[in-house]
């Protein structure tokens, strides 16, 4: 039994005294993260913007298996916002199409949504028509000529089957119920409604691949709503990536739990939580940076040395030494060196006072 085969489907209940005390805390939250980023100016805005977007994309990815360049994420996005920033790179037609979604979700978000928009969106993310090695139904619902749709784990053989979604011979049906509730109901809270599409989007599976991206675009399209702004300043798909496992978990006992379904909602609102509340500390680092290379716009620094700056004051793995600056900045170590040490003559590095085999450095204490 799955939820789809309960008579009453798909109206949905839930116990409003139990989730109320957590929403309005959210909801508080989520107003206080707003409020102060609408006091910073257009540039910072569209910084964290920017970064924002950047892991939502390449999380939102991740939780799928299937890893994007950061780069290339990051420079997609700047050129489709007209945003100027220095360092751009290449981004490949599959890069671009996941932005293109992902931007007009949330850029638009309070325009209708309707199957043709759907459809566009899914062609977006395959724009070759392929899913890996197989060629899928690309711009159109499923039509299950190889077997029901299966979510499976396990290897051949052994197969576990997790979930069984609709016919496809209901699709369309159950999508026109859909989007009449998305576009027109309005007496649940926004961000109620975001967790409620999620789980009913991904319910009907109605495409053969990318059903679990359109779901979190969904997702971020509701909570811009809910924001009543295109801006996204926190990553609901950084957090779930994090607690990937209970995100499948939670799904999965959703579907054989019957149409109440306040468990999921619960789970839903705590990670929007975590994630506004990891958001902060990232805003944080957003503006100190800002700040950073305010204070040093009028000294010299190499492309290198300002790519490396920017990834210490993000979220630098582990030590940085001569060997690594080299790697990063794709240059000779001697180069490196003196990369560090011109740093070092401006007042902006120190050597670390963490042991090793091999010198390390930071940023000084009066710029970290």
């Amino acid at each position: 039994m799955y939820l789809y085969n309960d008579k009453n489907w798909p109206i949905f209940q839930w116990d409003s005294e139990k989730l109320l005390p957590l929403l309005s805390y959210l909801r508080n939250k989520q107003g206080k993260l707003i409020g102060k980023m609408g006091t910073l100016g257009f540039e910072l805005r569209n910084e964290a913007n920017l970064e924002i977007l950047t892991s939502e994309i390449i999380k939102s990815t991740e939780i799928e298996g299937e890893f994007l360049d950061r780069e290339q994420v990051r420079s997609s996005i700047a050129r489709k916002l007209g945003l100027e920033i220095s360092g751009l790179v290449y981004s490949e037609r599959n890069v671009d199409g996941i932005v293109d979604l992902m931007i007009d979700a949330t850029r638009y978000y309070d325009k209708e949504l309707n199957k043709e928009r759907l459809f566009s969106w899914h062609a977006s993310l395959f724009p070759t028509g392929q899913s890996g090695m197989y060629k899928i139904t690309v711009g159109n619902w499923r039509d299950d000529s190889t077997g029901p749709m299966q979510v499976v784990s396990g290897a051949l053989g052994k197969e576990k089957v997790h979930y069984q979604a609709i016919p496809a011979a209901k699709i369309e049906n159950e999508m026109r119920i859909f989007l009449d509730w998305f576009n027109l109901e309005q007496n649940t809270d926004p961000v109620l409604k975001a967790a409620i599409a999620h789980l009913w989007f991904v319910t009907i599976h109605p495409f053969e691949d990318g059903n679990g991206r359109i779901s979190r675009a969904l997702s971020d399209m509701l909570l811009a709503r809910s924001d009543e702004q295109s801006y996204r300043f926190y990553s609901m798909s950084t957090q779930i990536r994090k607690e990937r496992n209970a995100y499948y978990d939670i799904l999965e006992k959703t579907q054989s739990s019957g149409l109440n379904i306040t468990d999921w909602l619960e789970w839903f609102l705590n990670c929007l939580l975590h994630a506004i509340e990891s958001s902060e500390k990232l805003l944080e680092k957003i503006i100190y940076k800002h700040l950073f290379w305010i204070k040093h716009s009028k000294v010299n620094i190499n492309d290198r040395q300002r790519k490396i700056l920017n990834l210490l004051m993000e979220d630098f793995e582990g030590v940085l030494n001569t060997t690594k600056w080299a790697k990063i900045g794709k240059c000779s170590q001697d180069t490196a060196l003196r990369d560090i040490q011109d740093l070092m003559d401006k007042g902006i590095l120190t050597k670390s006072l963490q042991g090793g085999r091999s010198t390390n450095y930071e940023l000084k204490s009066s710029e970290a």
